[in-house]
């Protein structure tokens, strides 16, 4: 399924974030198709920075909540692979085992800083980060999407060495080419799909420059859209404005309207399913006690 929305599809896709159960449990009702376990929300939601400060192992526990509670391919922000070729095989390997539909690993050094903060974002270098996707190629080979993502851009290193790069990812094996800029409007974006002609499929995450109109997206030929870390900030906003008004009014009576009821989050886990499962598996007996 997944492979299908990133790399066969000729219509656009779209992924939407997720950061835990409950997240990706709302994206599935809202429609997408396909998740995006983004690595900047899942820190956020742990109490941690986006740089490495989280464990591989527990980005791995919240994948798999995402993917119990929504049923849907996730494709997993990796980051670099948190070390080498052998981190990035071990972390793919578990992916998968949890339900992960695919992974993007990016060519940056660790630690990862965020692509957004800060001016220095050191890359990989170009043989060393092509062993660590041959390495994930070799360990889960099959369905399971090996996205490469290239900072190339996002570190000021020109639009030459991007396209270097990402064929130096095609030859290792990647499935598509995950293209990232920190511009406000697409314009190195485009840029780069034009000079790219379409040898992998192309994803994009446009989250700096957000007014570019799909319509461009899908003139180009782009494969896929991920919209990277919008429920967690959605969430921020909501839950602070909720906390200040409650701490300020000493009482919820205002806000009650505005939130979601104690039935919409009931039905949104299917409260009822386990009620008609007690009907059915437990005695009445059993239910008394």
């Amino acid at each position: 399924m997944l492979r299908a929305q990133v790399c066969c599809s000729r219509e656009l896709s779209f992924l939407m974030e997720a950061h835990d159960g409950l997240s990706a449990a709302i994206a599935k009702r809202a429609g997408f198709n396909g998740l995006w376990a983004s690595g900047l929300s899942i820190a956020s939601s742990l109490g941690y920075r986006d740089a490495n400060e989280g464990s591989w192992n527990q980005l791995v526990d919240v994948v798999e909540r995402i993917v119990d509670s929504s049923q849907l391919p996730v494709l997993v922000d990796g980051d670099g692979g948190f070390g080498n070729f052998n981190n990035a095989r071990l972390l793919a390997r578990k992916l998968r085992q949890r339900g992960a539909a695919g992974i993007a690993l990016e060519d940056s050094c660790f630690p990862k800083t965020n692509s957004f903060v800060g001016d220095l974002h050191p890359l990989a270098d170009i043989d060393e980060f092509s062993g660590r996707l041959r390495a994930v190629k070799d360990a889960v080979a099959g369905d399971f999407v090996l996205v490469a993502r290239t900072e190339a851009l996002i570190g000021g290193h020109g639009m030459d060495e991007a396209i270097l790069r990402a064929h130096a990812y095609a030859d290792a094996g990647a499935d598509a080419i995950l293209i990232h800029s920190r511009r406000s409007a697409a314009d190195e974006i485009l840029a780069f799909v034009r000079a790219w002609q379409n040898r992998l499929p192309v994803v994009i995450v446009p989250t700096k420059y957000y007014r570019t109109p799909v319509s461009a997206y899908r003139k180009a030929r782009i494969s896929t859209v991920i919209w990277a870390n919008h429920s967690m900030r959605a969430a921020i906003a909501a839950m602070r404005q909720a906390c200040g008004r409650i701490f300020a009014e000493e009482t919820t009576a205002s806000i009650e309207p505005n939130i979601a009821t104690l039935d919409e989050l009931f039905e949104l886990f299917r409260y009822n399913e386990l009620a008609n499962a007690e009907a059915r598996y437990l005695h009445s007996d059993d239910i008394r006690q």
